[in-house]
């Protein structure tokens, strides 16, 4: 079936290219009724405009690029239904990838995306290599990144959001210690990951002053899933844990890990406290309901959108944002004060 063009509905209008033209883009060189009387055409003859092609013309195609590790995260996705209802509440769309933590799939996505003509991307990745991305592809694309992987010190040159994940650290390792829990567990810590160090430090650094190193059991794993809390929690539960607290370091790592007690005759909150980070959507569940750190990831969400807008708003500009979100103590039965 061939495709109805833009001379198509001029002939059956019996008007010429440039009227249509004018119609389909709003101009007001054109009266109101011929505008209507044209559009009415295009709707009942099917056509469809190349927007592609019209976006190359005015060098703007109102998309943005979203590369995430792995939309089956339910924090990423959650983060990047976020971004794609607010950017679409501002007239873009979003064009959503998966790097599956790769980092000649990342490549091949930057290729991809920028091929296709994306105004910007946002790049969500808490690995120490992904300022190099930033790097790599500023000077051809504008890039904001969402993360912790950068350091105000190493002299900017990146437009980045990140949560405040020493403070979550240290909002919850005080939760822990007022509750009366001295022999804590840090559970699923990523070295590899910058996110996982900022939290972990945060952590230790509230409990230092009273003198309390929390026991800590490392994720070889590249992801904290509910697989992997559960594998390493049922490690710990078949060895024996004698502590009162345990600090999953994700949340995701927190559902596993719960998996593993109710197997293992384990209660929560009655024999063990358990706190996560990331208040995903799961954790309120009524047979869930998780204490843990909200990492507000709507403001996430809206700061890297309203970041890159400033920038395709303002070529001009010669100066770089880190925009820092203070995360929030969701308190909710997972956890239980010792008398």
């Amino acid at each position: 079936m061939r495709r109805v063009t833009i001379k198509d509905i001029a002939q059956i209008a019996g008007v010429s290219y440039a009227t249509v033209s004018r119609a389909l883009s709003g101009s007001p060189e054109i009266s109101e009724q011929t505008r209507s009387r044209i559009l009415d055409i295009c709707r009942k003859e099917g056509y469809r405009a190349n927007v592609l092609a019209r976006s190359l013309i005015r060098s703007k195609t109102n998309v943005l690029g979203l590369i995430i590790p792995d939309v089956t995260n339910p924090f990423y996705s959650e983060l990047s239904l976020g971004i794609e209802t607010y950017a679409r509440s501002l007239g873009y769309n979003v064009m959503l990838c998966n790097s599956l933590r790769n980092d000649d799939t990342t490549a091949q996505l930057f290729d991809f995306l920028i091929g296709h003509q994306v105004d910007g991307i946002i790049l969500a990745n808490s690995y120490s290599e992904a300022k190099n991305w930033v790097h790599k592809y500023s000077s051809t694309i504008p890039i904001v990144l969402l993360s912790d992987a950068i350091d105000d010190s190493e002299g900017g040159g990146i437009n980045a959001v990140s949560v405040d994940n020493l403070e979550g650290g240290r909002l919850a390792a005080e939760y822990l210690y007022a509750l009366g829990h001295r022999k804590i567990l840090y559970f699923g810590f990523r070295p590899s990951s910058v996110t996982h160090q900022m939290r972990f430090r945060g952590f230790c650094k509230a409990l230092d002053p009273f003198g309390i190193v929390p026991e800590i059991i490392e994720n070889p794993a590249d992801s904290s899933s509910i697989a992997n809390g559960y594998a390493l929690g049922k490690t710990l539960f078949q060895r024996g844990f004698d502590g009162t607290a345990i600090f999953a370091a994700a949340d995701s790592l927190a559902l596993g890990v719960l998996q593993a007690a109710d197997e293992f005759g384990v209660a929560v909150p009655e024999d063990i406290s358990l706190f996560g980070f990331d208040n995903i959507i799961y954790s309120s569940l009524p047979k869930i309901m998780l204490s843990t750190i909200d990492q507000r990831k709507q403001l996430l969400a809206e700061a890297a959108v309203n970041i890159l807008m400033e920038i395709l708003n303002h070529p001009e500009r010669d100066e770089f944002t880190h925009r820092l979100i203070r995360p929030t103590l969701v308190i909710r039965r997972s956890c239980r004060a010792l008398e």
